[in-house]
């Protein structure tokens, strides 16, 4: 099952200044700053800075759907002719995430909260 998509996730490669640009068009403190990632929350959406996103092949922002069982719909969206960008990781206190691409390019990311 889905929630929707509840993060978007931008690589940058100047966190500090990202943090920065995106603290002023949200108008909120982040709710996580570290080294590895910038989160803000805006009325649910959360939107996230990923400083290694280019290094792991992000070209743009990853809309992020929110799933009750990441291996689950991993399984759907390859059986459905989706081709595996990033298979099922960890990304701190269980939360996981993985991504897929349409036979358009267009990237799918899936998320798996805590």
């Amino acid at each position: 099952m889905t929630e929707g998509v509840k993060t978007i996730m931008y690589p940058v490669t100047d966190l500090a200044k990202a943090r920065t640009l995106y603290g002023k068009l949200v108008d909120v403190e982040p709710y996580m700053d570290e080294i590895y990632y910038v989160g803000f929350i805006v009325k649910g959406q959360d939107i996230g800075l990923d400083p290694q996103g280019h290094s792991r092949g992000m070209t743009g922002p990853v809309a992020y759907w929110h799933v009750d069982d990441i291996e689950k719909s991993l399984k759907a969206l390859l059986d459905a002719g989706a081709e595996e960008q990033q298979k099922v990781k960890d990304v701190g206190g269980g939360r996981l995430i993985a991504s897929v691409k349409d036979a358009d390019g267009n990237v799918i990311g899936l998320l798996q909260p805590a």
